[in-house]
């Protein structure tokens, strides 16, 4: 059973093939500092093949990168949709245009990854209940009351959308550190 850390699956070992097929996602997957991932995704308004498309996109990539969750902008794209899939036993499921209507006040700090940040893990302190609205690919309301994981993974999308990263919602140790993974300082040896 994969360990799950925010928008990222821990796997023990992948088999060479799925290993393959993970590395081609994580490629397509915009990284930190790209500006695309400090950006607001509009909203969407037509609901049609090329949104269930984008859909079905971010789903592949998402199960490919051996991640819970991945965000329109996290491909490159500025509007506001993201698929989620909690567990491997969830159905991956899309919200489009998705407002949190409702959070409890209590809160809970845990270890999160992002597929947009790949190597680092850092505590983010968020809401254990929420309940979000929005459209699935097809314009169907959608209204889901999530606990926990769950509640995590869709406030980690949704913040994507905002342009807003976990390095954003962490302790400022935390965020030295993680700056340091992503952006290692150069080493300054002796010049001869």
């Amino acid at each position: 059973m994969a360990e799950e850390q925010g928008q990222v699956r821990e796997d023990e070992q992948l088999d060479p093939e799925r290993e393959a097929r993970r590395r081609l996602a994580l490629a397509q997957i915009r990284q930190y500092p790209d500006p695309v991932l400090r950006m607001r995704a509009i909203e969407i308004e037509s609901f049609d093949d090329d949104l269930r498309r984008l859909v079905e996109r971010l789903t592949q990539l998402m199960q490919d990168a051996r991640g819970v969750g991945l965000a329109g902008t996290q491909v490159g794209t500025l509007q506001r949709v993201f698929v989620f899939q909690p567990t491997e036993e969830d159905e991956p499921r899309a919200l489009v245009n998705p407002v949190l209507v409702d959070a409890s006040e209590e809160t809970l700090s845990e270890t999160e990854g992002c597929l947009s940040m790949l190597g680092v893990t850092i505590p983010v302190e968020r809401p254990v209940k929420v309940t979000i609205e929005g459209k699935d690919e097809t314009g169907g309301e959608v209204r889901l009351e999530l606990e926990e994981h769950a509640a995590r993974v869709v406030q980690h999308e949704l913040d994507h959308l905002d342009g807003i990263m976990i390095l954003d919602r962490t302790t400022p140790e935390a965020r030295r550190e993680a700056l340091g993974i992503l952006r290692p300082e150069p080493v300054l040896g002796a010049i001869s």
